[in-house]
């Protein structure tokens, strides 16, 4: 028995047109279908990571705040790799996106930062090399 990857990472949102255009416009994923769910009051939005990996956002007419930032149980944050932080941040800041500064990770020497989706979850920016 193995497990072959990860599938998709879901995320709830709180404005669906928001986080929309943040994951799809500002992030740069590339929307594969949106479906809305007439049952539920609910959008349904699968966007593709470089054509690797899906991210799924799901609007629900009501919804709860994360218990605690950054320590909540659950999923603590979701992490990118991009090739250059110091150029994401930059680019993410002229976009009013409000991002840490540079670290350094300690066991592997790379460098990361960590900013937030319109609704507070947690997201990382993690340097190839």
């Amino acid at each position: 028995m193995k497990i072959n990857n990860i599938h998709h990472i879901a995320i709830i949102v709180g404005n669906y047109e928001q986080s929309k255009r943040f994951y799809s416009e500002l992030l740069g994923f590339t929307i594969i279908r949106e479906l809305y769910r007439a049952e539920r009051d609910s959008y349904k939005l699968d966007l593709a990571v470089n054509g690797l990996y899906q991210i799924e956002l799901f609007s629900f007419p009501e919804t709860k705040s994360r218990a605690s930032f950054p320590e909540a149980k659950g999923l603590r944050h979701l992490a990118f790799a991009v090739d250059n932080v110091a150029e994401w941040i930059d680019y993410l800041r002229a976009n009013k996106v409000d991002v840490q500064d540079i670290r350094i990770d300690e066991t592997t020497g790379r460098r990361f930062a960590f900013f937030n989706d319109p609704d507070g979850q947690p997201l990382e920016l993690y340097e190839n090399s």
